[in-house]
This record gives C-alpha cells, sequence and structure tokens, in this order.
C-alpha cells in the first residue's frame, strides 16, 4: 500500500514572550495552544511582514495601527553632509545630551547616556547593573522580562508595587494598558528601596504625552534609571534613538557598555533639532489628545469597550477580539492583540484622513452596525 503523505499548510510563525510558536490555526486568529500551554501571539507591533504573510496584500496599502507611534512624525529631517560622511563627533553627541535634558527636565547632560533605541539600554542595564532579583509592574513591555530572565535574574511580575525588598521595574505610562504611577509614589519607593540596595528601573517611553509624571526631575536617585523613548512621540522610530537618565557613575557604564559611536551621527543631528523645538511638541501633544479622543469615540460607537491607553494608543476590550483582529487584517488594518488577555486589541492613531474613513468602513462592516461620523473631529 502506497504511504500517504500529509501536508499541513501553516501561515508561519507566530511570537509570544519572545519564544518561537507553530501557528496553524483552524480560523485564522484564533488563538493557538502550544505545547507549554500558552499562546501563539505576535509579540511586537509594527510587523507589517508578518502581516503580509499571515493576510496577503491589501490593494489599498497596510494602515500598521499595531504600534504607538506618533502618525504624524517630526518634519525637519535635514542632516549635514559631515554627518554621514564622519564618524559620530562627541561634540553632536554633546549637543544631544544637552537638548534631552533640556526637553526631559534633567538636572544636567551628565546624567543622561544616548543609545540607539531604548531596546539598547533594556539589554544592557542586566549586564551593568547586576541585579539579580527583581519585580515588573506587569503585564507590560515583555522586552525587560526577557532581558532580565535571560541574564539569569529571578523575575516576578506583580500587580501593584511590591515592598522595597528587591528591585522593581515599572513601565509609566504603562504599556499597553496607560496605567500611571505618580512621581512622588515612586520616589519614595526609591528612597525605601536603597537602604536595601534595590534599583528602581521606570520605562517613560510614552511619558512625552504626560510629562506631569516623570521622575527625571527628581534625579539624581542613586538607584533609579530613566528611560526615555525619542521614537515613539516623534513619529521617528526608524531612527533609534533613546536615552537613559540615572546618576552619573551609572551613565558612565552604561556608555561604556554600548560601546564608541553608538548613536549615528543623523540621529544625533536630528534628535538634538528636534528635542529644542519645544512649539512643535507643545502643539503635538494638543494635536494627539484631540485625535486620540476622536479614536476614542469611534471605537465605542463600534462597540468596544475602552480599558485605557495613553494618547499614542488605546487599549479596548471585544467579545471576539481575534475574529475582529482577523476582519481588519483582511481589511488592510494592522492593530495589536495580546497572549495574555484574548479579549484585547491595541489600536495606534490613523494618520491620514483616508486611514480613518477605512477603520470606521471595516469597523462597521464588522459589526453590521452604522458607525455615525463625528462631525466635531472635521
Amino acid at each position: 500500500m502506497a504511504g500517504v503523505v500529509i501536508v499541513i499548510l501553516c501561515r508561519g510563525p507566530v511570537w509570544a514572550g519572545g519564544e518561537l510558536g507553530v501557528h496553524c490555526p483552524d480560523k485564522l486568529g484564533a488563538p493557538v495552544p502550544r505545547q507549554d500551554g500558552k499562546i501563539g501571539i505576535d509579540g511586537h507591533g509594527g510587523d507589517l511582514a508578518a502581516a503580509l504573510v499571515r493576510f496577503g496584500p491589501s490593494p489599498d496599502g497596510w494602515i500598521d495601527l499595531s504600534t504607538g507611534i506618533n502618525p504624524t512624525p517630526y518634519p525637519h529631517l535635514e542632516v549635514s553632509p559631515d554627518a554621514w560622511a564622519r564618524l559620530p563627533q562627541s561634540s553632536a553627541l554633546d549637543a544631544l545630551k544637552r537638548a534631552a535634558a533640556d526637553a526631559y527636565g534633567a538636572a544636567g547632560p551628565d546624567l543622561i547616556a544616548c543609545a540607539p533605541g531604548t531596546q539598547a539600554v533594556i539589554q544592557a542595564l542586566p549586564r551593568v547593573l547586576g541585579v539579580h532579583r527583581l519585580a515588573i509592574l506587569g503585564p507590560t513591555y515583555a522586552e525587560h522580562g526577557a532581558a532580565w530572565r535571560a541574564a539569569g535574574a529571578d523575575v516576578t511580575e506583580v500587580s501593584d508595587l511590591p515592598a522595597p525588598d528587591r528591585s522593581l521595574v515599572l513601565v509609566n505610562p504603562n504599556n499597553p494598558d496607560g496605567r500611571t504611577a505618580g512621581p512622588g509614589r515612586l520616589t519614595a519607593w526609591a528612597r525605601d528601596a536603597a537602604a536595601a540596595g534595590q534599583w528602581l528601573i521606570i520605562d517613560e517611553a510614552f511619558a512625552d504625552v504626560r510629562p506631569d509624571i516623570s521622575l527625571v526631575g527628581s534625579l539624581p536617585l542613586a538607584n533609579v534609571v530613566v528611560l526615555r523613548s525619542f521614537g515613539k512621540f516623534h513619529g521617528l522610530a526608524g531612527l533609534r534613538l533613546g536615552f537613559a537618565l540615572a546618576e552619573p557613575d551609572v551613565v558612565r557604564r552604561l556608555e561604556a557598555d554600548l560601546g564608541p559611536w553608538a548613536v549615528a551621527g543623523p540621529a544625533q543631528e536630528i534628535g538634538a533639532r528636534a528635542l529644542t523645538d519645544h512649539a512643535w511638541a507643545a502643539a503635538e501633544r494638543t494635536h494627539l489628545s484631540a485625535r486620540m479622543v476622536r479614536l476614542r469615540d469611534l471605537l465605542t460607537e463600534a462597540g468596544l469597550g475602552i480599558v485605557g491607553g495613553t494618547d499614542l494608543f488605546v487599549l479596548t476590550e471585544h467579545g471576539d477580539a481575534f475574529a475582529l483582529y482577523d476582519h481588519l487584517g483582511e481589511a488592510g488594518i494592522l492593530v495589536r492583540r495580546f497572549a495574555t488577555n484574548s479579549k484585547w486589541l491595541r489600536f495606534g492613531l490613523p494618520g491620514p484622513e483616508e486611514h480613518w474613513r477605512r477603520l470606521q468602513t471595516a469597523l462597521t462592516a464588522f459589526n453590521g452596525t452604522i458607525c455615525v461620523p463625528d462631525r466635531r473631529h472635521g
């Protein structure tokens, strides 16, 4: 008897918490248990190549709402020829540090380490600080836990500030739910933890839209490291620029770990210009706030519950979130879903008016209701 060949067609691998799982759903978008019991879900937003494999090409082009990146980038991107032709210059790096200190409210540029994105700092901190036991306020950005576990640390996820008997990592405002902790509470926790030799690491990647909650103004604190992202608020994630703010000795150790010329010359120039453009930043905060009101209204009218968020993303809840994820994907709209909660979807801000129209049309088609346009938003 001839052998039987069984061919199983899969759309490709997906990621959950940095671990690769096999994704062969009976229904596209259904959560797929793996052998370890976890659900294979994309670990990051912004992967349009994976979306193309999953859903195929979109005739009208893809709308990426799966990240919390400003859809209107900072516009002044001129770069001098020297920035391309020379190795990054120390004078330009000094200018970038001064601009970052001014923008974030730091006491001085000696508190700032510049990096090719905050992800590089996240991976460097376990080497630099040598912490062996810490808590992470979750659920949150998974790369923090992944970096510390890879370094051999004992990591525990907690739902509130723990006793200061271990080091702590938190994202403030948190990704994906937008919850915040006030600077007074965090400063008090850090002072108690310092007596026990513990660290407080705060990822303020989305604090540009909530500068009132930043702990930068309280620095230097001997046991506190604050991370700031440039690309999200300025809409220039591809530039790969981020900062760590800490007391000068920690800054020097981080810079030594990152190595020379960590930040490219063009990123130094554009970053320094953008961070000193306070008029643009103030106007952009107002624009982002108004657009987020519009997005929340649109999603609420479409039957999604608002869980939380910031002015760069909104976390929603829907009883059939995976089906909605697939429906939007088939319409060429990529949003963010989560292994930790099968009812959650996170939406970033649409950019051009055409993107708003396509999102509204897709939501209307999914649930069969009519989302009436809000004329207040033009």
